[in-house]
Parts: structure tokens; sequence; C-alpha cells
């Protein structure tokens, strides 16, 4: 029986981690001192290293930025960004308009990225039996047999092309043809993307999302933190909106000018009962 763990032992262990080892005078990031890490080491190979327990290639950190980087904004008609504008207008400090932002990046806004490269990822795990057409269309016939919907990471209702795509597939390829990724998962999205316009009869391009996840799959990310990962890269337009805003006079502003109204579908005006009155018959109710 092994001996019973003392009420310290127990507290040492209730928030066990290894990724921070932190006492007076003592700051360590997966066992490298802080400031040996200063100066030396970039946000985005910081953020590898955080996330995946060792130091990235300066050539993987610098394509995990570009990623990051190519994702900040969208303009205030994204809901989150609109949301942060909004908040600040309402006295609340940066941070609550930051986090009222982030809150509402769930699975249709912010999520495409993870649901993208969780697709991309089920085409590659077939790759080893099969040729990169074939897994492809199986792959959109199981789609679109049970889950139907938009192809994660494809189409945008704004752009006809989104213009960080192309490019974000470009560097995606640069960076492969000097041995820092395979290009597989660049290879993987394009395959949907045609196969994709095959069937449609029309090109439905590869957006942010879906190419930001062939970078994240290149580097080896797992679905789950393309999510995360894109949460900080918008976290940047979000605060910059943010502050933007905060710099302005404008309170309390809501989604719309003020002569703008919604658009009321309720009951039209009717009176109010008089006293005495008696309400709808027995089964007269709705009508």
């Amino acid at each position: 029986m092994s001996e019973r763990k003392t009420g310290r032992e127990r507290g040492e262990e209730w928030w066990q981690t290894g990724i921070i080892e932190m006492s007076p005078g003592i700051i360590r990031l997966r066992g490298y001192e802080i400031q040996e890490l200063i100066g030396r080491v970039s946000f985005p190979a910081t953020i590898w290293l955080m996330l995946r327990g060792e130091l990235p290639s300066e050539e993987q950190a610098a394509l995990l930025g570009i990623a990051l980087g190519a994702a900040v904004d969208h303009g205030p008609q994204a809901p989150s960004i609109a949301i942060a504008r909004m908040a600040i207008t309402c006295g609340v400090g940066i941070n609550s308009a930051m986090a009222s932002a982030v809150n509402v990046l769930g699975d249709v806004h912010g999520g495409a990225g993870e649901q993208a490269l969780s697709f991309y990822g089920d085409i590659a795990v077939a790759l080893e039996g099969v040729a990169l057409d074939q897994a492809v269309a199986a792959r959109l016939d199981r789609f679109f047999a049970e889950e139907k919907g938009y192809v994660p990471g494809f189409g945008h209702r704004f752009h006809p092309v989104d213009p960080r795509a192309p490019r974000l597939i470009a560097v995606t390829r640069e960076f492969a043809a000097r041995g820092v990724v395979s290009g597989r998962f660049a290879d993987i999205a394009e395959a949907v993307e045609s196969e994709v316009a095959r069937r449609k009869g029309k090109k439905i391009p590869l957006n942010i999302d879906g190419a930001t996840a062939v970078i994240y799959g290149e580097l080896g990310f797992p679905p789950p933190l393309t999510r995360g990962l894109f949460v900080l890269s918008r976290s940047v337009g979000i605060l910059a909106h943010a502050w933007e805003q905060s710099q302005q006079s404008e309170r309390n502003k809501g989604p719309l000018p003020r002569e703008w109204l919604w658009a009321y579908t309720g009951t039209p005006l009717r009176p109010f009962p008089a006293e005495g009155d008696e309400g709808p018959a027995e089964g007269d109710e709705g009508k």
C-alpha cells in the first residue's frame, strides 16, 4: 500500500503541469529559463513551445506566424469584431470587450478551420491505402450523404475568391519546396477544391479557414488547436477595433444606426382590456 500523501503533496499535484515551473525568482517555460528565451525566441515560436513542448525551427515558426497574421481581421461586419466595438461603447474595459468578442468564436464563426483540418485529416488517413482522388471522392460522398451543408474551408459569403487563400497555399508550397513541410495537406485541399467544382459544376474556392488549416496541418497541429490558434489570430483585430472605438465619443452604440429600426413581426397594436371586460371565451385563445 502506498504512503498517504501529505497535504502539501496533494496541493502540489492539484494543478500539476508540464508547461511552466515557477517559484520566487524562477520562471521556466517547458524547461527553458524565461530570461534565455527573451530576445531570442519570437512570439510564434513561443506559442509553438507552449503548445508542443519543444522549440520549432526558425522556418516552422515563420510559417506559423504567417498563418496567424493572415486571419487577424475581417472588418466590423464580422460578429466578433462588431461585438468588441459595441461592448467598448458600453463603458466596459478593453479586456471585457475582447472577452465578449472571443466568446462568439464558435462552430459557425471561427470553427471552420478546425472542421476543415478534421476533414483533411480523414482524407490523409485514407491515403495509406488509396490514391488521393479516390480518398477525396470517398470523403465527399460521406459528407454529402451524412453531413450536408458547406464543405468546411471552402466558399465565402463576401469574396468570390478569398484573397488570402491562394497566397497562403503559394507560401505553403514555397516552404514545402525547402523541405520545411511535406505539402501533403496543400495537395489534399486543392484536390477537394477540384472535386467539389466537378460535382457542383462551379468552383467553390478555398477560404481563409481552409487555407490556414492547411498550414496548421502541415505543421502538425491537431484540429482542436486550430480553433485556439484562430482565436489568438483574430484577437489582434478584436483588440485593434476595441481600442479604435474607445477613442471615439459614441456611447451605447448598437448594431444599427438609431434611425434604422428592426422589423416588428408580432401582434398589431391592440387596446388593453377595460376594467370589467371579460377575457377571450373558452376555446377562443389565439383566434
